[in-house]
């Protein structure tokens, strides 16, 4: 089973379902030609796609263009469902960076003939995350930088405050279609500046000083 570790601790929870919101930065939504939601877009991701920093991702033989999405990740500590914002808020108890990695191609055939996304988006290896933060020990704050570097070079930088909805706003709407548990998490989006990667590139994420991955493509 796979678990979400908390830093500088040897407590870990294990992993539920993960939730992931597509579009959910305008800027990204419009580099690939979508519309900007009025409500978030869900999809999902089973647990065992999880790999953690220092692990690699293996780049599926089905697919050419394999792009990475950094993304702030929620870690849930309550069971709930229906929630109201101040219940949402509460659910909500770690913050960690995470990769989603989406086969494009493969993503782009699956929408022109109105099916799932699923054979882009839960290979083995596509969620990819750090240890988190417990909100007890940290405050993030709106203008907190997420940040992905390919061999060096900054890729996608961008701050939460350009999310269109926000973590709360998130848990709260999700909650109403789905019930969360204790140990589920959320990839909340990505900003603007998805691209392919190759084999034997290196990959380096970070959301402020509050986390960081590191992972290579094989």
């Amino acid at each position: 089973m796979k678990t979400a570790r908390i830093k500088n601790s040897i407590e870990e929870f294990p992993i539920g379902k993960i939730v992931c919101v597509g579009r959910n930065y305008s800027e990204h939504a419009k580099e690939l030609g979508n519309e900007v939601p009025e409500k978030p877009v869900l999809f999902l991701k089973p647990a065992s796609a999880v790999i953690y920093s220092g692990g690699e991702i293996i780049h599926p033989d089905y697919g050419n263009e394999l792009h990475h999405e950094v993304e702030l990740v929620l870690l849930i500590g309550d069971s709930i469902k229906n929630a109201d914002k101040a219940q949402a808020e509460k659910a909500i108890i770690g913050y960690g960076v995470g990769l989603d990695m989406t086969l494009r191609d493969v993503q782009n055939e699956l929408k022109k003939k109105g099916n799932p996304w699923t054979l882009a988006k839960c290979f083995d290896t596509s969620a990819v995350i750090s240890d988190f933060i417990l909100k007890k020990d940290y405050q993030l704050k709106p203008d907190e930088k997420l940040e992905l570097k390919v061999n060096g070079t900054v890729k996608q930088s961008d701050t939460l405050k350009s999310m269109i909805f926000n973590p709360t706003e998130i848990v709260e709407y999700i909650s109403s279609v789905m019930k969360f548990e204790k140990g589920d998490l959320i990839f909340t989006g990505t900003p603007a500046g998805v691209n392919k990667v190759n084999r034997g590139d290196k990959l380096e994420a970070k959301l402020g000083e509050v986390a960081e991955l590191i992972c290579k493509v094989i």
